[in-house]
This record gives C-alpha cells, sequence and structure tokens, in this order.
C-alpha cells in the first residue's frame, strides 16, 4: 500500500493483493518503519458505522475508514477511485483510496507486478 500525504490531503493506492485482502479481512496496513522502535502505520479499514470516508491519526498510527458498503462496492467494481473530505476545527481532509495502476513506462527501482494493468497501456501513452 502506498500512502501520499500533501498539505491536508491523504491518499492511499492498493495493489491486487491488498485489496483481495481488504475484502477479505475488512483491513490492511503497511508501516514506515525509522529505526530505534519507531514506526508511522497507515491503515485502511472497513467500517459498518461510517457514514462518509473518515481518517484519525492517534498513538502514530494514521487509519483511513470507508463505510461498509462503499468498501464493497469499491472492491467488487471496476470502481478505480473512493474519495470523500473530512472536516473538522476549520480544516478540510481530502482523503482518497485508489487501485494502484502500473505505470506505462516500467520504474527500474519499483516491483509493479501485483499493480492493476494500466487502462491507458494499450493506447500506447507513456506516463503513470
Amino acid at each position: 500500500m502506498k500512502l501520499r500525504i500533501k498539505g491536508d490531503s491523504l491518499r492511499l493506492r492498493l495493489t491486487r493483493g491488498e485489496l483481495d485482502r481488504f475484502a477479505r479481512e475488512g483491513t490492511v496496513e503497511d508501516r514506515i518503519r525509522f529505526g530505534a522502535g519507531r514506526a508511522l502505520v497507515y491503515r485502511l479499514t472497513r467500517d459498518a458505522r461510517a457514514q462518509s470516508p473518515a481518517a484519525s491519526f492517534a498513538d502514530d498510527t494514521i487509519e483511513v475508514r470507508l463505510p461498509e458498503s462503499q468498501a464493497r462496492e469499491w472492491c467488487e467494481t471496476d470502481l478505480v477511485t473512493v474519495n470523500g473530505t473530512q472536516s473538522a476545527d476549520g480544516i478540510e481532509l481530502r482523503i482518497v483510496v485508489e487501485k494502484d495502476f502500473a505505470c506505462l513506462k516500467p520504474r527500474a527501482d519499483e516491483d509493479e507486478s501485483d499493480n492493476f494493468p494500466h487502462p491507458a497501456a494499450a493506447t500506447g501513452q507513456h506516463e503513470c
């Protein structure tokens, strides 16, 4: 799972295997290890009580929660992106969860064997 943070925007991208695990188990997570026993955990969770995508940060963990029905639709269809916004304390956080497509131009330092095939691959474009 990839994590992208830019300003007040949070994006998670899942490979096919991660999406399968999320569909089966209702959660998937990864971590960035900094050494000295410290890590930043980021997790995607299916939540039957959620009304819209939501995110929280506590105990060195970023958790994004998707409503149950929205999560199932995303897992079971060709829907690429689930997004929403969360407002709190005058801040609007943009939340995006996506299926991770392989780049059209392979990168030597990245294994994309579990990524979704890029929809534009047949057109011959050469961008991610």
